[in-house]
């Protein structure tokens, strides 16, 4: 039995400085050193252990069982999403179809600003809302790839425009995981983050464009942005006030999507966008009509066959994530639905839920004792619906099975590295949690004080995304812990659950999973410290302002508490 002591070292100030010590590596391994993502990880699993083991006193075994219950994690679901989300796209390259798919998406807009808002932001919330876990970054970026991004920029974009829609991920996740551990209401906490995020949600579009092209190029489309922003925002706030966590991402993104296309078939921008290793050509909106009409031609048919893949796609995991789909693809179902409870007979035999050897409630946490398990819902696993849109992508773009299965193999052999890169640092990560470093940074960030926590408590969601790579793990770890202090200090607890989950959503861009999936997804396998390099600074910043946003809401506009 192992009793987790969060002061190993003496006062707490030198044994936080000790557990930010794997975090701090991790930063100069990807950031200076430019090491590849799957030595970063592993050398940061290593210098994690050393740690866990010999400063916080974590027996070697257990320490060792905790980093393979994080790789196992790693593996599955999010390795799976990659792998499976990668195929999916490669088998429309192969086939043709996505040639397609680009001419539908220049015949909207040949401006790469305005792609990137369909695309990265709109379409990239949308997929968040129904999966979560890695698919959004991994699609959205293979899409801009294949209309001709930079893969570093359209990797890049894509993390960053993932920022909006994080915290209501997953049909809400993120959200409702909060309401076990703290007993407050998972409605209640979505109305805080709707009158938090929406502010991000707005300044998000504006910020991509402005990465991309320079305030002068941004002004340009700054309708565009407008419409974008504010129609993903007014629904945001509307939906997460008025119809709870589950919704704000589908709606949002839905809304954000069909607006900004029917408002580019009646505005153009002055002049076409496009990057520096393109042709740049400053075309007015008639020129720009000429180039498209010079384009081959599609049917609406063929164009729809051509998304169909990702419409199916979008089907699958839209069901994969309605509730009580879920609780029959785990075998949880307890209802009458006669089709539910064929579904759920075939969930309970693919899932696997053994105890981790050595683990499983070994650790105490305070007077609870912790419970380890391998988490293995292999028919409930996101990637398996994209699996089974890409069997049935296969009848539609006509590949042989043959080719299918070789096309597999390919994605395979492209996504080992990043594999091991996921699995290394999800497993840091439950060595981080397992020895209690994670809880000793939050019990150094909440000393912080009446004044400055609420400030600081958007941080606290920051470093837990970073390390789990999760908004819904971070919301888990550090829900009760924000509660606790926020109520010490006299600050509303829904306000700092709140800002766990909107300070967390900053962090995913630099979380080492995400890095690892948008390289994948883009062919940037090894380039991991590059991409990491490009989103740190943004990944400050946004959290920043949310830190200012969540103080101000703390003092002068404590009105907007629910």
């Amino acid at each position: 039995m192992f009793t987790q002591n969060y002061t190993p070292v003496g006062g707490l100030g030198l044994s936080a400085i000790l557990a930010l010590i794997p975090i701090v590596y991790f930063f100069w391994a990807l950031a200076i050193k430019r090491m590849k993502g799957h030595i970063a990880g592993l050398t940061t699993l290593l210098v994690a252990l050393l740690i866990a083991i010999f400063a916080y006193k974590l027996p070697a075994g257990m320490a060792v069982m905790a980093a393979s219950q994080g790789a196992v994690y790693g593996i599955l679901p999010i390795g799976w999403i990659i792998i499976t989300s990668v195929f999916l796209y490669k088998l429309t390259v192969k086939t043709g179809q996505f040639d397609v798919i680009r001419h539908s998406v220049v015949s909207i807009t040949e401006d790469r600003r305005l792609q990137a808002l369909l695309v990265a932001f709109s379409f990239g919330a949308f997929l968040e809302g129904a999966a979560g876990f890695g698919a959004p970054v991994a699609i959205s970026a293979a899409l801009l790839v294949g209309l001709g991004f930079n893969p570093l920029y359209a990797a890049g974009l894509c993390l960053i425009a993932n920022t909006a829609p994080v915290a209501f991920g997953a049909i809400g996740a993120p959200v409702i995981a909060m309401e076990g551990p703290t007993g407050i209401a998972a409605k209640e906490i979505a109305k805080m983050i709707g009158r938090q995020l929406p502010f991000l949600s707005v300044f998000i579009p504006f910020y991509l464009v402005l990465i991309m092209a320079g305030f002068k190029k941004t002004m340009e489309v700054l309708p565009a942005i407008l419409v974008s922003g504010l129609s993903f925002a007014i629904t945001q706030f509307l939906t997460s006030n008025y119809l709870g966590p589950e919704l704000p991402d589908i709606l949002s993104s839905i809304v954000s999507l069909l607006v900004l296309a029917i408002f580019l078939k009646f505005w153009k921008p002055k002049n076409i966008f496009r990057f520096k290793s393109e042709e740049e050509v400053a075309a007015t909106s008639t020129a720009a009509k000429k180039v498209t009409n010079n384009q081959p031609q599609y049917t609406g048919g063929q164009i729809f066959k051509a998304w169909s893949p990702f419409l199916v796609l979008t089907a699958f995991i839209s069901l994969w994530g309605v509730p009580t789909v879920k609780l029959a693809l785990t075998g949880a179902y307890t209802g009458t639905n006669a089709i539910l409870k064929g579904v759920n007979a075939l969930g309970h035999a693919l899932t696997f839920v053994p105890a981790v050897p050595f683990l499983n409630n070994m650790i105490k946490k305070g007077d609870v004792l912790v419970p380890a398990v391998y988490n293995l819902p292999l028919f409930a696993a996101a990637g398996t619906a994209i699996l089974i849109s890409a069997i049935i992508s296969k009848f539609i773009v006509g590949i042989s099975w043959k080719n299918w299965v070789i096309t597999f193999g390919e994605t395979l052999n492209e996504v080992k590295f990043p594999l091991v890169t996921i699995a290394s640092v999800v497993g840091f990560a439950y060595v981080t949690n397992a020895a209690g470093m994670s809880t000793t940074l939050a019990l150094a960030l909440a000393k912080t004080g009446s004044v400055l926590f609420p400030f600081f408590s958007p941080f606290l969601g920051w470093l837990g995304v970073f390390i789990t790579g999760s908004d819904t793990s971070a919301n888990v770890l550090f829900a009760n812990l924000q509660k606790v202090t926020a109520t010490s200090i006299g600050m509303n607890p829904v306000l700092a659950l709140a800002a766990n989950s909107s300070g967390g959503v900053t962090g995913k861009m630099i979380s080492p999973q995400s890095i690892a999936v948008a390289c994948a997804a883009v062919g940037l396998v090894g380039k991991e410290s590059e991409l990491f390099r490009f989103t740190i600074k943004h990944s400050i910043f946004l959290v920043a302002l949310i830190g200012v946003l969540v103080f101000l809401q703390n003092t002068v506009l404590s009105f907007m508490i629910p």
